[in-house]
């Protein structure tokens, strides 16, 4: 039983860190729409709706990178508060 449970939490941390990857890597495309919207605007041709996008994926990913880190945290200390934060 403790080599299943010693599995399981680094399991969930390993998840937990590619939650707080992804987020990260959210943010980082979300600051550089919001900073250089000129290389997007190709793409998308409405300018309100490429600043909308920008601030809406800056706001999933600092929410998916705290919860991933808050995860991380949860799992290493085994914590059922942070994991059920």
């Amino acid at each position: 039983p403790m080599g299943v449970l010693s599995c399981m939490k680094y399991l969930m941390f390993i998840f937990n860190v590619l939650v707080f990857a992804g987020g990260t890597c959210l943010v980082g495309v979300g600051v550089w729409v919001a900073v250089d919207p000129a290389g997007f605007q190709d793409i998308v041709a409405a300018r309100a709706v490429l600043s909308a996008g920008a601030w809406l994926l800056l706001a999933v990913g600092i929410a998916l990178s705290l919860l991933g880190f808050l995860g991380c945290c949860g799992a290493l200390r085994r914590s059922r508060p942070l994991l059920l934060l």
